[in-house]
């Protein structure tokens, strides 16, 4: 059996070397490193693949939430909602801005935001909400729209984990992650489902005038060289990354396909397994949709995180190390509980959900190489374990 890897890079660039390599090629022949011709192809055919009218490519996912901010004019002690249970990217350019994060618990079963929870934070001084679309795939947003159109707030999307993934509204009408607030942002980070050989990032927005503001930020303020007209950052997708993701970006339906049949695979598995909950789904798109169904296209299984019931999961952990299987805990501590944001404004009992998920959650393997040999191993390890 081949060796099992959490993400498995190297298998999937053989896949496509010749594609990538050519591209990376181009630009060494080119020597057009920053703001070269493949940022603007890369940046061309991102916009039609998510149907959006502007993408601005930055240095990284978390400079593309940072630089959204920037965009919309928030100002210190805005207060700004956002899951408790993510990564701190999502938390940490909110303190960095000086602007007011709130953190507030997340859904049991999808692991996103809670709309009752997001209801409750709000006060006067509230100006935005950045829904994390955690582990692939999207969270309630009709309803994080009508409460921003009530309370007249700025929807931030932070999409580095669902590049890819559909929501399908209430009417039926779909929208791809990342372009149904006011703006969204994403990563390009190597593991993602979409990951360039370094770091990466991007900004969507279809409003024309804040697509203008961030154009400007993202290089120092400037929209006529040594001429600044906002207040700017050095945040710009070098060519070589950008070589990368035009050559993968075909291949990011088949990509998140791959992972939905991984993912299938798991479930199918761990089914009648009273000590594990698999991941749930929640779609418009068909009626009860709580399982991968043919037609799924609202979760793109960047990771795929168990839920381990009977107290065993560090066992799990240590006992799927020591058999080379790899695994990870995503996230371990809660935001509200790290140093760096905590805060006497949040109590325990707010955060129920999350306390909980930090002590059962557990993400296998995924990514699009997986084979049955490995997926069988995999589940079975663990199945024996837990029994």
């Amino acid at each position: 059996m081949k060796k099992i890897q959490m993400v498995d890079l190297q298998s999937q660039y053989q896949q496509i070397k010749e594609t990538v390599d050519t591209s990376i090629q181009e630009v060494l022949n080119s020597s057009a490193y920053i703001n070269g011709p493949l940022v603007k192809e890369f940046q061309k055919d991102l916009e039609d693949y998510l149907g959006v009218k502007h993408v601005i490519p930055c240095a990284n996912g978390t400079d593309a939430l940072q630089i959204a901010m920037m965009g919309l004019g928030l100002e210190q002690g805005d207060e700004v909602i956002t899951a408790d249970f993510t990564f701190a990217a999502t938390v940490e350019v909110i303190a960095l801005l000086k602007l007011t994060p709130v953190l507030v618990d997340v859904e049991a079963d999808t692991f996103n935001i809670d709309i009752d929870a997001l209801k409750k934070a709000i006060t006067p001084k509230t100006k935005a909400i950045v829904p994390v679309h955690l582990f692939g795939q999207v969270a309630n947003m009709d309803a994080i729209l009508e409460i921003a159109k009530e309370y007249n707030l700025f929807v931030i999307e932070d999409n580095a984990q669902a590049i890819g993934a559909d929501y399908t509204f209430k009417d039926g009408s779909q929208k791809k992650a990342g372009t149904i607030g006011n703006v969204g942002t994403t990563s390009f980070f190597p593991s993602k489902n979409l990951g360039c050989y370094g770091d990466g990032g991007a900004i969507f927005t279809n409003d024309d005038e804040l697509a203008h503001t961030i154009r400007g930020i993202v290089n120092h303020g400037m929209y006529t060289r040594y001429y600044h007209d906002v207040v700017g950052v050095n945040s710009r997708l070098d060519s070589v990354q950008a070589a990368v993701l035009k050559a993968k970006l075909p291949k990011l339906d088949s990509y998140c396909d791959a992972r939905r049949n991984a993912a299938r695979f798991y479930n199918k598995a761990f089914a009648n397994n009273s000590n594990i909950i698999t991941p749930t789904i929640k779609s418009n798109k068909t009626e009860n949709c709580n399982s991968i169904c043919d037609v799924c296209d609202c979760h793109v299984y960047h990771q795929y995180t168990l839920q381990i019931t009977n107290g065993k999961r560090d066992e799990l952990h240590k006992h799927l190390l020591a058999e080379g299987i790899p695994n990870a805990i995503y996230y371990p501590v809660a935001l509200h509980s790290q140093k760096a944001y905590q805060d006497k404004r949040y109590k325990e009992e707010d955060f129920p959900v999350t306390n909980s998920l930090i002590k059962t959650v557990i993400s296998l393997p995924m990514h699009t190489e997986l084979d049955k040999e490995q997926l069988t191993f995999i589940t079975e390890t663990i199945i024996n374990f837990l029994n």
